[in-house]
């Protein structure tokens, strides 16, 4: 069902299409709204209990969208590295490997899936790194390994917390 904050999900798509204009000051509207879209449907999606499967699929699948096709335009307009756009999507790699553990465990059905802090703090690094790119020509190549610290983080934060539910058959 598509309800208001998976609507501003949604949203997250067309907005990546427009990242194609090359103008910085458009450039930068896109990627504040695809922040201001992520913040007000979380807000939105917990305060008037607009959670769903659907929202809760969709929303990390348009964050993830975005990043990936603006780190795309980057990379292709030689704004980016390959290996700095990957150490970027760390958080994502990370999350896969977690996912094999939920299979090997056999896990993967009991496992409630939500945002976790590092995600979000992967998240709002991830959009201030393109903001940057916007900008500046480059930016100091030590900032990108944050990014692997970030999906390793992520990955301790869910191991963690499933380590710590009771083990559910």
């Amino acid at each position: 069902m598509i309800n208001p904050s998976n609507a501003l999900s949604c949203l997250r798509l067309p907005l990546a299409f427009c990242f194609l204009i090359e103008n910085s000051i458009v450039r930068l509207l896109v990627v504040l709204l695809a922040m201001i879209t992520d913040i007000i449907d979380g807000y939105l999606a917990r305060r008037y209990k607009y959670t769903s499967k659907l929202g809760a699929a969709l929303d990390p699948i348009m964050d993830k969208f975005f990043v990936y096709f603006v780190l795309s335009v980057l990379f292709f307009q030689q704004k980016i590295e390959l290996w700095e756009a990957a150490t970027m999507i760390a958080r994502d790699f990370f999350l896969f490997g977690f996912g094999i553990y939920l299979l090997l465990t056999k896990r993967w059905k009991s496992f409630e899936f939500h945002s976790v802090r590092w995600g979000k703090v992967t998240t709002g690094a991830q959009f201030i790194v393109i903001i940057s790119l916007i900008f500046l020509p480059s930016i100091p190549s030590a900032l990108y390994f944050l990014f692997i610290f970030f999906g390793l983080f992520t990955f301790l934060e869910l191991l963690i917390q499933e380590l710590r539910s009771p083990a559910k058959q």
